[in-house]
């Protein structure tokens, strides 16, 4: 008879809904999904103690795709509904789900500060450098000479550099990560959830549908060549220098993270409702 005292085990299967994924064939989210509930399983985190929060965009599908506390939210803004539900629920495991066009540009400001409040969550964003489910538009971090049918020529704009971003906005732990990777990836995302503060991954996740030039990242994706640090002045030169195919934690910092750890005791409804009565 098993020992009902002992706690069963979780395996990546228990993470997953029964709702079928509806990425295109090839789509780099696929192996984003199994990474995120590999790294669950991993932790050995009850599904119904963590909570996975989107925006708006393809990857910003996953909450439905798992088996846990899920909040699909409006364009951008994902940051900012995982900070208030992890303020208010410190007890929960709170992962950010989203990609570049709508983590940097409307998303763009909630993602310096949430780097600079540093309060206890892990946002990853499948970055492949177009806007995917509206039809292959440029995003903030597409190459400023990609040509194509809605820019010809390319934007000519610089583009946006999120690991410099986040390390210099206050990001506790950087790290690069690559969809053909899942294992490792796995490990990584799994580094995140445990290392406290505001954790940022980044995660080349092509798009085989506007961008099939990035089936090539496979073989171009390599592991960083120094460890990790928690100086950020060298985390800053190494990141700058890197030719942005460099995998694995960029740095992992010290910061105390918001809020303090300071747990709220349980009040009665009732104790509630009298502090609003006129």
């Amino acid at each position: 008879m098993n020992d009902m005292t002992v706690p069963a085990a979780f395996s990546a299967a228990d993470y997953k809904s029964g709702t079928k994924p509806v990425w295109c064939p090839g789509c780099g989210d696929f192996s984003v999904l199994n990474a995120v509930t590999k790294a669950f399983a991993l932790l050995q985190l009850p599904p119904h103690q963590v909570a996975v929060v989107s925006g708006i965009g393809c990857s910003s599908r996953i909450p439905a795709y798992t088996s846990c506390y899920g909040f699909h939210g409006v364009h951008g803004r994902s940051l900012a509904a995982a900070t208030g539900l992890k303020v208010a629920r410190p007890d929960l495991t709170v992962l950010v789900a989203g990609g570049d066009g709508d983590g940097y540009s409307i998303g763009g400001n909630h993602f310096l500060h949430a780097c600079r409040r540093n309060v206890d969550l892990t946002y990853i964003v499948m970055d492949n450098h177009v806007y995917g489910m509206t039809k292959g538009q440029a995003s903030p971090t597409t190459e400023p000479d990609w040509d194509n049918k809605l820019a010809p020529g390319g934007t000519k704009i610089r583009a946006f550099h999120p690991l410099v971003i986040a390390l210099a906005a206050g990001a506790n732990f950087v790290a690069r990560a690559s969809s053909s990777d899942p294992n490792g990836l796995a490990q990584i995302l799994a580094e995140g959830i445990r290392h406290p503060g505001f954790s940022f991954v980044e995660i080349l996740s092509p798009c085989v549908t506007f961008r099939p030039e990035q089936r090539e990242w496979k073989s171009q994706v390599h592991p960083a060549s120094v460890e990790v640090t928690d100086d950020p002045a060298r985390a800053a030169r190494r990141i700058m220098t890197d030719d942005g195919f460099n995998i694995g934690v960029l740095y992992a910092g010290k910061r105390t993270p918001y809020p303090l750890g300071r747990e709220r005791s349980a009040e009665p409804t009732s104790a509630l409702e009298a502090e609003f009565a006129l």
